[in-house]
């Protein structure tokens, strides 16, 4: 995933957490804030609580290549996902499937033609 596509800046986490709303299912929480960008930027959060960092850094690799499977419909907002207990124990499509589900429920994807904001 390209850098620009990344929430990195803790500044930039903290607007999303404090200015932002939040959806969940069982596996995810996702805060989004709405952007004057062009596209879509995403922060990953896996805690400790879920495994050492191998198991950590394995769920973020699934995270984001679900995220850029999705991208080309995901709205251009910054959203930071957060992964829940329990998520350590799914396959890539279980996790694909789960933050599928949150994305819809926080209406960041739409099926069909890519929503990525036009300049």
């Amino acid at each position: 995933m390209k850098k620009t596509y990344r929430v990195k800046r803790e500044r930039d986490f903290n607007d999303i957490f404090t200015k932002g709303d939040s959806v969940a299912n069982r596996k995810f929480v996702v805060y989004q804030l709405e952007t004057n960008q062009k596209h879509y930027r995403v922060g990953l959060s896996v805690s400790k609580r879920l495994g050492n960092a191998v198991t950590r850094n394995a769920i973020k690799r699934k995270l984001r290549h679900a995220l850029m499977e999705l991208g080309p419909s995901l709205s251009a907002m910054d959203f930071v996902v957060i992964a829940r207990k329990g998520v350590e124990e799914l396959d890539y499509q279980e996790i694909k499937k789960n933050l599928l589900h949150v994305l819809k429920l926080a209406k960041l994807y739409q099926e069909g033609e890519p929503l990525e904001k036009e300049r």
